[in-house]
C-alpha cells in the first residue's frame, strides 16, 4: 500500500482549571501516525480522554515530523523497532 508510519511531535497550550482557576499550560506530545492530519486527531482524543479538555481549550501551536530516534518518549521509541515486524 505504500503508508509509512512516521513519528511527530506536536506542540501546543492547552487551557487546564483545576480549582476554577483557569490557565494555558504548554504541553508536547509525540505520535506515531499515517499523515499531519492523524497525528492531530489523535492528540485530540489524548487530551480528551486523559484531561477532559474540549477540542476548542486545546491550541495546536506546531506539528513537526521528527526521526524515531528524536523522540524522547521510549515507548514511540519502541514501537518505531517493531514497525518492520508486520509488513
Amino acid at each position: 500500500m505504500g503508508s509509512e508510519v512516521k513519528t511527530y511531535r506536536v506542540n501546543g497550550v492547552a487551557l487546564f482549571s483545576p480549582d476554577r482557576v483557569r490557565f494555558w499550560q504548554k504541553f508536547s506530545l509525540e505520535v506515531r501516525a499515517l499523515t499531519r492530519e492523524e497525528a492531530l486527531e489523535k492528540v485530540y482524543s489524548l487530551m480528551g480522554s486523559k484531561h477532559k479538555l474540549k477540542r476548542e481549550h486545546i491550541k495546536i501551536l506546531d506539528v513537526v515530523e521528527i526521526r524515531p530516534e528524536e523522540a524522547k518518549k521510549r515507548v514511540v521509541k519502541e514501537l518505531a523497532k517493531l514497525e518492520g515486524w508486520f509488513s
